[in-house]
């Protein structure tokens, strides 16, 4: 992924970079664009231990922290763009055609739920840990990446068993 940010001339950190230090505020949103998946929106967030790129995250907008991904979980959603983990600072997809993690047998034009695999997420249902505003865009690469594409628009979880 090559994602350019339409605002780098700033000195914003490259999409995929990862920072000890914060290079922008926390909580930023870009604009980037890539020749392959188009443009979409990335925030600037904490990292947290054991993130991989692609690795599904929630965060907290008070202190623009993250937590990996994981059932019951609540609030904004986000794909991590590099392995940015604790006490570092990186980007995070919140819209666009995003690459993230998936367990063995994603499907294509699936919905999206989070699973026990802390950052990971399937196509199996399970009530209460669909991720809303999200779905599949490609099955997922067995066994090289577990990376699959999806298409996502400020995705959420609010651990409701309601559509």
């Amino acid at each position: 992924m090559a994602y350019v940010i339409s605002s780098q001339s700033l000195g914003f950190p490259h999409i995929t970079d990862t920072d000890t230090t914060a290079k922008v505020a926390l909580g930023t949103i870009v604009e980037a664009s890539d020749p392959t998946y188009g443009s979409g929106e990335f925030i600037y967030l904490l990292g947290v231990a054991s993130t991989a790129v692609g690795s599904w995250v929630t965060y907290n907008a008070a202190d623009n922290s993250t937590a990996l991904l994981a059932a019951n979980a609540i609030g904004p959603v986000a794909v991590a763009m590099s392995a940015n983990v604790a006490n570092q600072y990186g980007w995070y997809q919140i819209s666009g055609k995003a690459v993230g993690l998936a367990l063995t047998g994603y499907l294509d034009n699936a919905l999206v739920y989070a699973t026990a695999t802390a950052g990971s997420v399937d196509d199996a249902v399970v009530a209460g840990d669909r991720v809303k505003l999200a779905k599949s865009a490609s099955a997922v690469d067995t066994p090289s990446t577990g990376l699959a594409e999806f298409e996502i628009q400020r995705p959420f979880m609010d651990d409701a068993t309601a559509a």
